[in-house]
């Protein structure tokens, strides 16, 4: 996938959010500055925000419950949101939901703005509504997302876990994006992290230009469902956008 010089770089602080319309061609990476760092990841059709990453049809199709390389997040409308092109982690999160408020408070204490300002403890149910708001938006519309550097298992009882030394300082995971798209983040807490101490992690986003996939593409190729819903996705934005592939 080739990538040219950076269009925006951000640093998302721990407890902080983000969201923007991003479009079709974009490379999103995602680095993390420590250890027990967790991005919770909305993704929407800019043009059509009732079409919406769909968790279910994403796993069932690609025969899996987790993401990595050459996975793709699927809509409801059985399109191509972003695919993920690079991947030093190996295993993102599709299952384990986001923090809230309740949870948070019990298990790090209660914060307020007028006591902690900007170092209060957030979650992600609140970030993720706020930037839901700000664009039109509601509570109705927050769905599934995906954790990007958590992984959660499962064990001989069937409890779910997250593995607690499954990052590191420096790891990445990039997304493409394979339509125009709405984007809403939280660098909050995993709801089943095992802390005292509220992590602290940053999360730098970068967006750069990047080729779009194309009909040999690793994530094309990667299952028979994929391919299809890339061909969904190239007829959507031909007829709607007028994009040449």
């Amino acid at each position: 996938m080739q990538q040219t010089n950076v269009i925006v770089s951000k640093i998302i602080p721990a407890g902080g959010k983000w969201s923007a319309f991003i479009k079709r061609g974009k490379a999103i990476t995602f680095t993390v500055s420590e250890e027990q760092a967790n991005v919770s990841l909305l993704l929407y059709n800019a043009h059509d925000l009732a079409e919406r990453y769909n968790m279910p049809d994403s796993l069932k199709a690609q025969h899996t419950a987790y993401f990595t390389k050459n996975n793709v997040l699927m809509s409801d409308q059985g399109r191509v949101l972003a695919s993920i092109t690079e991947d030093s982690v190996g295993w993102h999160d599709t299952i384990g939901g986001y923090s809230t408020k309740a949870q948070i408070e019990a298990q790090f204490g209660a914060t307020t703005y007028q006591e902690s300002r900007n170092e209060r403890y957030r979650n992600g149910v609140d970030n993720l509504l706020i930037e839901l708001f700000r664009n039109g938006l509601s509570r109705q519309d927050l769905g599934p997302v995906v954790n990007l550097f958590s992984k959660v298992y499962c064990d001989d009882e069937g409890n779910m876990n997250l593995a607690m030394d499954h990052v590191k300082g420096g790891d990445t995971v990039t997304l493409r994006t394979e339509m125009d798209v709405f984007i809403a983040l939280s660098n909050t807490p995993h709801p089943l992290i095992e802390a005292a101490i509220y992590p602290q992690a940053n999360v730098t986003v970068e967006v750069k230009d990047a080729t779009p996939a194309h009909i040999g593409d690793p994530c094309v190729l990667h299952c028979d469902e994929n391919k299809r819903a890339f061909e969904n996705t190239w007829e959507y934005v031909q007829l709607t956008q007028g994009g040449v592939f």
